[in-house]
């Protein structure tokens, strides 16, 4: 065994990034070791600080690896719950494209991607031209050095694989615009959501300040229905936190997360992606976990944060669907329902079959349609919905919910909407838009099937 010698590794989680993972190097002889991780792609952000980034979501095993590497060299290594607690966890990629694979043999494919990704970030893989083949991304390139062979591209971020070699860039070129001359572009492709993540963890552990900061500006306090969204995935990994009765789980594409509650006949659909008024959430409930939903909810990106936080905050105590929801809305449901509005002084009138709730100053709304509720059996059809914005024909956000959902649920939906106040951010009128510059897939429609059994991060 080796002697020790005077250094000490602390590796814990990044602060601001999901998987990676920080090494903080100390003592006279740290250089040794800092080198040995650099060889290992782990990137250096400050003194004795290196960060490993990866864009397979794999850092807490390849940390894993590299602490049993410093501690045969004779580092000391110091190791933190929450990143030992990720070390330990067993997870698979839902819907992963290669069902066939073991854990292992995953792994060992993401591994491969990532190493392509590494030889195209530091400029050994020369990337010639991409294209998009209908499903993905492709391209073609040359490694540069004594080999000089070039090759084909298939996939994006884990998936990336190499599909066809070829003795000069040429030929590869020829071949690449045969099959995709009508998608091909020069150059590279542009970052994927993923690889723009992991190379902003590589930067540094905070954001550098460029000059003197700026003023805080002072909140606007305003009714909860017009608070900012917030972090939604924030939220999320606070309800999962909080709460060991609900599984994570991810799709293959890192786009999607789903929450199932441990019975199975609770599940919530969290579409990453999704921006304003498209659908960032789905929950639905189901009286087993093998029959039809009993009810499903649905809310949009913008949705703001009070009124998410209590959805959860509602789907937390529960353990299954109300199983006084499974007879449609009554009058007596529907008033216990909107009596928050009622006490908040909302104005209350009848608009044909439709019943609807209006705040006093006209900038949200609650409907419910009863001719839905009576005669559409379909247990996913929307009967209620509540919305804020200019007018409900122009809302900023909207949540839906079919007519079984329980009257407890759209309480807690409707209380911070009532008489709730919250905060908003001054708007600024100078800022911009981020946009993805990736080609995204639509999500998932509400009756999307419901994903296996895997625990996933």
């Amino acid at each position: 065994m080796t002697s020790p010698i005077d250094t000490r590794a602390l590796l814990d989680l990044h602060p601001a990034h999901p998987s990676a993972v920080v090494a903080f190097l100390s003592g006279a002889e740290a250089g040794s070791p800092l080198m040995g991780l650099q060889a290992a792609e782990w990137t250096v952000v400050a003194d004795n600080v290196l960060v490993l980034a990866r864009i397979d979501h794999e850092e807490p095993y390849w940390a894993k690896d590299a602490a049993e590497q410093l501690r045969a060299g004779g580092v000391t290594v110091e190791i933190t719950p929450r990143l030992r607690k990720a070390m330990d966890e067993e997870w698979t990629w839902v819907n992963h494209p290669m069902p066939w694979c073991t854990r292992s043999e995953i792994r060992e494919v993401s591994d491969q991607a990532q190493k392509i990704h590494d030889d195209i970030r530091h400029g050994q893989l020369l990337i010639h031209a991409h294209a998009h083949d209908g499903h993905t991304t492709v391209a073609v390139g040359t490694y540069r050095g004594p080999s000089g062979r070039s090759v084909h591209l298939h996939g994006e971020d884990h998936l990336r694989q190499v599909t066809r070699t070829f003795d000069s860039p040429a030929q590869a070129l020829l071949a690449f615009e045969k099959d995709h001359a009508a998608t091909m572009h020069p150059g590279p492709a542009p970052l994927t959501d993923t690889e723009r993540a992991a190379a902003k963890a590589r930067s540094s552990l905070e954001p550098v300040a460029a000059g003197p900061k700026p003023a805080r500006p002072v909140p606007d306090a305003v009714p909860a229905y017009l608070a900012d969204a917030g972090d939604h995935d924030a939220l999320l990994d606070t309800f999962f936190t909080e709460h060991g009765d609900w599984e994570k789980w991810r799709t293959w594409s890192d786009e999607t997360t789903h929450a199932i509650h441990e019975s199975q006949t609770l599940r919530i659909e969290r579409v990453h992606e999704a921006t304003g008024g498209e659908t960032a959430w789905t929950v639905a409930a189901y009286e087993t976990p093998v029959s039809e939903r009993a009810w499903v909810l649905t809310a949009t990106a913008a949705t703001p944060a009070p009124v998410l936080k209590n959805l959860l905050e509602h789907l937390a105590e529960g353990n299954g669907p109300d199983p006084a929801a499974d007879a449609p809305m009554n009058v007596k449901t529907v008033t216990a329902a909107t009596q928050p509005l009622a006490d908040a002084g909302w104005k209350h009138s009848v608009e044909g079959l439709s019943t609807l709730w209006t705040s006093p100053t006209g900038d949200a709304g609650t409907r419910f349609d009863a001719f839905l509720a009576r005669h559409h059996h379909d247990r996913d059809q929307a009967t209620w919905a509540l919305w804020a914005g200019p007018d409900p024909g122009r809302p900023t956000w909207t949540v839906t919910a079919s007519s079984r959902t329980p009257t407890s649920l759209l309480v807690h939906l409707l209380e911070p909407l009532s008489d709730k106040t919250s905060h908003r951010r001054p708007q600024n009128t100078g800022a911009t838009r981020r946009t993805s510059h990736c080609s995204k897939p639509p999500t998932a429609p509400a009756n999307a099937a419901r994903p296996a059994v895997n625990r996933s991060r």
